[in-house]
């Protein structure tokens, strides 16, 4: 068994019987356990998966340590800084989001490798991945924290569905688009070209599209299914009542759109880490 797999199964395992625990004796010093153990799990497992990638000797634990921890913490912390002033949910909202969040990730990545001096794609793309899943799990921990209290009291239940949905979606976010930028960026050794520059407003176009995708699916889904009064409703500022098969519609045209954005990263992830293993292999001979 490879040591991604045994970590993912033990890490499961004791996260599993930490809700457990939690749930039966109602001990809310166990939460944070809950918490640490739910945000990181997958993150981390991805991580040391990336670990055993086509990676240079010059990529050591010690840098993936430095780029998952310090990276994901300036991240979050330059994020939080700098969306503080973004209140009103549009369009623009989520578009700004993505330039943000994907610039302070890429920042980080720049600060956490600036002594680093030979610079290849794949290096680019797993230290990438690396602080992109650092930045998820700080950030899944602060979602679960919040998803615990409500207006009843403590609700693990809410914890612990905010942690399994954020884990499912891990792969194919945050770590997923700053490995497409951070294989760009070392790619150009570093340096602001015009691909690099293309490559970080592609991939905060596809974080915008991936937080609007609920709102995206509402509009298509009352463009397609809405009826006169719910939009004369929506006219005079009033939330209509919606249909059971209008709640399928946008369960599916939601989903559908995750499952397309996550597909297009997957391809172009798919094309720098070909780029990058051909430049390798030419350089070589």
């Amino acid at each position: 068994m490879t040591l991604w797999l045994r970590i993912f199964l033990v890490g499961l395992t004791l996260w599993t019987a930490t809700v457990v625990v939690t749930a039966w004796t109602e001990n809310s010093n166990l939460v944070p356990t809950v918490v640490l153990f739910g945000s990181f799990l997958v993150p981390v497992t991805f991580v040391v998966w990336a670990y055993g990638r086509d990676r240079s000797p010059r990529v050591t634990v010690e840098m993936m340590f430095k780029a998952f921890v310090v990276g994901g913490v300036l991240g979050v912390l330059g994020a939080s800084l700098l969306e503080s002033w973004l209140i009103r949910p549009s369009i623009v909202m989520y578009v700004l989001v993505g330039l943000i969040e994907e610039g302070v990730k890429l920042a980080a990545l720049i600060f956490v490798t600036r002594h680093v001096k030979t610079r290849t794609t794949m290096d680019g793309v797993i230290l990438g991945a690396t602080v992109g899943f650092g930045f998820a799990a700080f950030e899944s921990a602060g979602y679960a924290f919040n998803a615990l209290f409500t207006a009843k009291g403590l609700s693990l239940s809410q914890l612990v569905e905010t942690e399994v949905l954020r884990g499912i979606l891990a792969p194919v976010g945050h770590g997923l688009w700053t490995a497409i930028a951070g294989g760009a960026l070392f790619a150009a050794r570093g340096r602001f070209t015009v691909p690099v520059v293309l490559t970080y407003l592609g991939v905060s176009l596809l974080h915008a599209l991936w937080d609007s995708m609920t709102a995206i699916a509402i509009a298509i889904t009352l463009v397609l299914t809405g009826r006169p009064w719910q939009f004369e409703l929506l006219r005079i500022g009033r939330v209509p009542r919606v249909t059971p098969w209008q709640v399928h519609v946008f369960t599916v045209l939601n989903w559908a759109g995750l499952v397309t954005i996550s597909l297009v990263a997957l391809v172009w992830l798919w094309t720098t880490v070909r780029s990058g293993r051909r430049q390798r292999e030419i350089v070589s001979q």
